[in-house]
């Protein structure tokens, strides 16, 4: 997956979450209308039957003849201003008892109105009495929307109130998460990594911690087991190295030697000393990884780049190179040592003289990015392949050519230094298009 398609895995909680929130809602949102209408008339039936309840209890404190004269053949009704609700009451010739709800249709001045309507008869004094108690569906309607409206906004409030819970309470669960990430941000190398146990209650990211914890003990020890195995075979070697220049010189020094033996033996003496700068080399990167060098120094970076310029100006000038510089800014790098990043930026600028072709052009700049001094060296030589800038630190990596004096871990020793110094070095690169290396150095404490 490309970095710019990945997730933080509290995001991806918080939108699971969200996700899950929402497919509820909607499946609540698409039945709503059926729930509401169903508890709506449910909620209407049962306030008919308490008024009915109502009505026949107060028939029977006070009777019938307030409401309907005996022996007269009229009707009681009665329905408010708005027509919304109306009671009847009337004398009935049923063959049977009503007790139902139904919805009709009724007219009420002129005007036809649909209702839900309770049907009950009951007899008083052996006479037969229809009750009815209506609502209309409009207000019925009315009421269900504005139930309806109430219940989205507040599943509308209740999914933002939980998304923002939802994403506090992720991203404090998350902390441990972090602080283990951060100290491994902060760890140069398995030595510096800080072993201090995280504090969560959160038993998995106890368990990450711990085995992160050992992982990196192990790998320190490997490391240390590493640079003693390096330290003692380049000493041993130094010394086999010596014996065999001090033989070969001794035999160039011999008067009757063979001119075409002299060749040979002047070759095998270039050969020992390419051999004992490459021993040198892996000491001197051994050296740094185990920490063995001062940084006590306070430089400008500025003319400690100026410097390495002005020495390796004459090799741009005989490779037919031109070479600028713009300085915008200068940073004073303190805690540092001076002549390893002095070796850092020389590798890369050296490296760039030798791979651009004749007339070709190399820049060095200074300026401050996002807060942190940075300093660029870019060539238009002929670039790398993706291949190639995958292997560009490692040792031992490249393909050598037996003519150059090279040892092909300059940039190995770049980023030693670079890392000792906790300086940030990237590449880009395309073939034919040149390079160009970056150096951000970090803040000064």
């Amino acid at each position: 997956m490309r970095p710019g398609s990945m997730i933080e895995l509290k995001t991806k909680l918080a939108l699971f979450n969200l996700l899950s929130k929402l497919v509820f809602a909607t499946l609540f949102i698409l039945f709503l209308p059926y729930i509401i209408e169903r508890i709506n008339i449910l909620q209407t039936d049962n306030e008919l039957i308490q008024k009915r309840e109502e009505v026949i209890s107060l028939i029977s404190e006070i009777g019938i003849e307030p409401f309907i004269t005996p022996g007269a053949k009229n009707d009681f009704g009665s329905y408010n201003i708005l027509k919304e609700e109306f009671i009847s009451l009337e004398k009935a010739d049923l063959s049977e008892d009503w007790n139902f709800i139904e919805v009709t249709r009724r007219r009420i001045e002129e005007e036809t109105i649909d209702y839900r309507v309770l049907n009950y008869s009951f007899k008083v004094d052996g006479v037969t009495y229809l009750l009815e108690i209506g609502k209309s569906l409009t207000s019925i309607s009315y009421t269900q929307k504005n139930i309806q409206k109430v219940i989205l906004v507040f599943l509308l409030v209740f999914i933002v109130i939980t998304l923002l819970s939802d994403l506090f309470y992720t991203q404090r669960i998350l902390l441990p998460l972090k602080s283990i990430m951060k100290k491994l941000k902060a760890t140069s190398t398995p030595s510096l990594f800080d072993n201090t146990p995280v504090s969560t209650s959160t038993s998995d990211f106890v368990q990450l911690d711990s085995t992160i914890r050992d992982l990196m003990n192990k790998i320190d020890e490997l490391f240390e087991k590493e640079k003693e195995i390096t330290v003692n075979i380049s000493h041993e070697l130094m010394t086999l190295i010596s014996v065999i220049q001090s033989k070969l010189e001794n035999l160039l020094l011999q008067k009757d030697l063979d001119p075409e033996a002299a060749v040979k033996i002047e070759e095998s003496l270039r050969t020992s000393y390419r051999l004992k700068t490459l021993v040198n080399s892996l000491l001197f990167i051994a050296r740094i990884e185990s920490r063995q060098y001062l940084k006590e120094d306070t430089f400008s970076v500025v003319d400690l780049v100026r410097e390495i310029a002005g020495e390796l100006e004459p090799i741009a000038t005989d490779a037919d190179l031109t070479v600028t510089e713009d300085f915008r800014d200068d940073f004073l790098f303190r805690g540092a040592n001076r002549s390893l990043v002095f070796s850092m930026i020389f590798n890369v600028l050296n490296n760039s003289i030798k791979n651009t072709p004749p007339e070709g052009e190399i820049e060095i700049r200074t300026a401050m990015k996002e807060g942190r001094f940075e300093v660029i060296v870019s060539d238009n030589g002929s670039g790398m392949t993706r291949e190639e800038m995958m292997v560009l630190f490692s040792r031992f990596r490249k393909k050598l050519d037996p003519k150059e004096e090279s040892t092909g871990i300059g940039l190995a020793i770049t980023k030693s230094i670079a890392d000792f110094h906790n300086i940030t070095v990237s590449v880009t690169s395309k073939p034919g298009n040149g390079t160009t290396f970056s150096f951000v150095f970090p803040e000064n404490s």
